[in-house]
């Protein structure tokens, strides 16, 4: 009799046991019964339950889930090969409906792959190379500093606006699947090798010319420098000279004048001291002079004798 008490606990505390469960954080679950899914998902954690031994428990991630593609080989409009690696954020938004029409996470990735890969290859094939390498807030002045060549290249959309494009075109489908799209975003845009070497000689030659036209405005710019250096170098030049003569002008009118009144005190005296002067810097040590006796030259000394 307790035998039996004691196995008839046992069976009620598997029966109890097998009731319940756990729903951690995190997570959402559907109820199946017979392998059929029983009620609406449930979402909130903690303690919950459920019939014993006829039914199951689901677990499906409530968590941002992340998509990487396969980088691929993909033609633009304009017939131009780039490698894309996409990524975009994910997470199950319906679990019953997810478990319906995926049933596990490797189907929801590919599904993903077929949604995704061709939504970008699509959007790719529509758009030119340069709306997919450059960003939607490009601009020629901004980016070329007012280059004319890189001003006819406009874009309509740019790659962050493709990327919107494809987010808002895959959102469309995914739902039906129990999948919410979070974001898309291009991971990686590269030209393949034949296409790379073109558009590094494009970028070497437009950085040289634009290296040039910096260069000849540098060299413009010297030239008006120096010109005007020049130019106020000679004024300063021109006015000091104007300046010196006229000090020495006035220099030589206040020596003329100085002079003039030496020589009106004492005529006599002043054209002795010139003939004094007149014989110390005419007759040397060596000089000859053949002159007549009454040459002015000899009037004081002959007045001396």
């Amino acid at each position: 009799m307790k035998t039996l008490a004691i196995v008839l606990l046992i069976v009620v505390a598997s029966v109890v046991w097998s009731g319940f469960y756990v729903l951690p954080e995190g997570y959402q679950a559907v109820i199946t019964q017979f392998g059929k899914p029983v009620g609406q998902p449930i979402t909130a954690a903690g303690l919950k339950f459920k019939t014993p031994f006829l039914q199951e428990v689901a677990y499906f991630d409530k968590k941002i889930l992340i998509w990487d593609g396969a980088p691929n080989q993909i033609p633009t409009n304009d017939k131009t090969y780039v490698f894309l690696d996409v990524t975009a954020r994910w997470r199950i938004s319906n679990a019953l409906t997810f478990m319906k029409a995926v049933k596990s996470m490797g189907r929801a990735q590919t599904i993903l792959d077929d949604i995704l890969d061709g939504t970008v290859r699509d959007l790719v094939n529509k758009n030119d190379l340069v709306e997919i390498i450059r960003s939607s807030d490009w601009s020629p002045e901004t980016m070329t500093g007012g280059n004319p060549e890189g001003a006819k290249e406009q874009i309509k959309l740019g790659r962050d606006k493709i990327a919107a494009l494809i987010f808002e075109t895959a959102s469309e489908v995914t739902p039906q699947y129990g999948i919410e799209l979070v974001d898309v975003m291009f991971k990686r845009v590269n030209y393949i090798e034949t296409v790379r070497f073109k558009v590094y000689e494009r970028m070497i030659s437009e950085r040289k010319r634009i290296a040039a036209e910096k260069r000849s405005t540098g060299e413009g710019q010297k030239a008006e420098i120096i010109g005007k250096v020049n130019r106020e170098l000679k004024e300063i030049t021109s006015k000091a000279n104007r300046e010196a003569m006229e000090i020495k002008g006035k220099a030589d009118a206040d020596a003329a004048k100085i002079y003039a009144d030496a020589y009106n005190k004492d005529v006599e005296f002043y054209g002795f001291w010139k003939s004094l002067e007149a014989y110390a810097s005419t007759i040397g040590k060596n000089t000859k002079l053949i002159l007549s006796s009454d040459a002015e030259f000899y009037k004081f000394i002959e007045n001396s004798k």
